[in-house]
């Protein structure tokens, strides 16, 4: 109880400061004054402005009292949108993989890949139904489970489709190994190489090695930071250009954080479907979305079975589980048959164990939980951001999820800024991996799933240290080259 009391506590204090209720230096009510008011413990208010200083927003003063540390409000702007270029082949594939490699280096502070914190998965709960199924079941968990799947997991997946708007059926779910699967598994069915393809501008890295290993062109269209996918910029493409399929995420996206109004949805839905052309829908965040209810999924507005709508547990759940799952429709047939005869089936462990922890109840439950911590790591990025890095940065502001978009003054190569920050084991995603093009190479994205405390705040400040040198030539800009090394 006294935990869930501290939380609430910090809290309703993080909001009062972030609503300017408490300005800059301020004193914020003192420990003996907040435990009389709430009619709580001292050790639960020193426990809630410690968290409160861990995500930066208080700090301490030796026989003082506490103090409100950062700035409340958010004033740095919104990126711009990108130029339209024409189709072409993807060429990038190489250097991303060069990046994720050096990202991925032990000891580093991982503010690159989107992938959550242990400490925001339930990998206790998710470890004693993994047990269960082997114990109990050991003979179909260690089985294949052909395409579809798992049955008894394809129903809770058809469950969790309501809270997206879009009533499916069990036997119109397909198991997959992750989302990247089922968008390969989509990508292979709509189109042969040389095929162009639409598909946002910035985009998920992931798709851009997609889309060059399977040999296709793309065209990107701009993407607001706010409301996702330029419409009118996709209408003028899909007449001049011979698309096949659209990519798109319109809940929080990957990496901008937009999210599309239902208005747009349909249009959008509305627009492909004259133009006969399908829409693949990545909504891996959508399960993030903040105000969870409010908004629903582009397969929620499909009258015309034209949305092939793909998304996993990655993000949720846990990303080593590789559950994911596609809902193709008139598509169905061929995307089992593809699933057949190339991965054969998802793990039939991870279907299992996903399938009870999510029959057990206690999934809705974590999400809103993660949500709000989420929704606060955002905030703590947000401000200390604003406050460290160079003056002229521009910060997304995602309806969900927990990814930041940030756009530098141009004259910062983010290539140089990622290389500088691997010195200090700090890693980041550069710009140059989410376009085809060099828009980007200004921005960066940066992971905000992991605990915000003392280490990530120094690791933002020592980004701000950087980025600052790069342009005011006081840092010397390294070979554009992944990999490359500060001397």
């Amino acid at each position: 109880m006294s935990t869930l009391l501290y939380q609430q506590i910090a809290r309703q204090l993080a909001d009062d400061i972030r609503k300017g209720f408490y300005k800059p230096g301020e004193r914020v009510p003192s420990v003996r004054k907040l435990s009389a008011q709430k009619g709580v413990s001292h050790a639960t208010v020193l426990q809630a402005y410690a968290t409160l200083e861990d995500q930066g927003l208080v700090r301490a003063r030796p026989q003082s009292g506490y103090y409100v540390h950062q700035a409340p409000a958010l004033t740095a702007p919104p990126p711009v949108m990108a130029r339209v270029e024409p189709p072409h082949a993807v060429t990038r594939s190489g250097i991303i993989s060069e990046i994720l490699r050096q990202a991925r280096r032990d000891g580093t502070i991982p503010l690159g890949a989107a992938v959550p914190s242990s400490e925001f998965l339930p990998l206790r709960a998710l470890h004693q139904h993994m047990s269960r199924v082997t114990r109990f079941h050991g003979q179909r968990a260690f089985s294949y489970t052909f395409s579809p799947g798992f049955e008894p997991l394809r129903r809770q997946v058809a469950i969790r489709m309501r809270d997206a708007g879009a009533l499916v059926e069990p036997d119109q779910v397909v198991i997959t190994s992750g989302c990247v699967e089922a968008l390969q598994l989509c990508l292979r069915t709509l189109t042969r190489p040389g095929d162009l393809i639409a598909i946002e501008s910035p985009v998920y890295y992931g798709l851009l090695q997609l889309c060059e290993l399977l040999g296709l062109q793309v065209i990107e269209i701009p993407t607001h930071p706010e409301t996702g996918l330029c419409l009118d910029t996709l209408a003028r493409a899909a007449q001049a250009w011979p698309i096949k399929t659209l990519v798109v995420t319109t809940r929080a996206g990957n990496p901008m954080g937009a999210t599309m109004s239902e208005t747009n949805q349909r249009r959008l839905v509305a627009m492909m479907a004259q133009r006969g052309i399908p829409i693949i829908e990545d909504d891996i965040y959508g399960e993030l979305m903040f105000d969870h209810g409010r908004t629903r999924a582009l397969k929620a507005f499909d009258c015309s079975d034209t949305v092939l709508y793909c998304s996993s547990f990655s993000k949720t759940i846990s990303p080593g589980v590789r559950t994911g799952w596609v809902i193709a429709g008139k598509y169905q047939e061929q995307i089992e048959k593809l699933q057949t005869f190339t991965t054969l089936s998802a793990s039939s462990v991870s279907q299992m164990a996903v399938a009870a922890y999510l029959e057990n109840g206690g999934y809705d439950r974590h999400l809103r939980h993660i949500r709000q911590q989420y929704r606060d790591n955002l905030a703590c990025f947000q401000l200390a951001v604003q406050q460290h890095f160079p003056e002229g940065t521009r910060i997304t502001r995602p309806r969900g999820g927990f990814i930041l978009w940030l756009s530098l003054p141009e004259q910062v190569d983010t290539l140089s800024l990622f290389n500088l920050a691997l010195e200090q084991n700090i890693s980041i995603a550069p710009g140059i991996v989410f376009s085809n093009s060099d828009q980007f190479n200004h921005c960066l994205r940066l992971n905000c799933g992991i605990p915000w405390n003392r280490d990530t705040e120094r690791a933002i400040v020592t980004l701000g240290l950087l980025a600052k040198g790069l342009l005011d030539g006081s840092v010397s800009m390294i070979a554009s080259q992944p990999g490359a090394r500060h001397a």
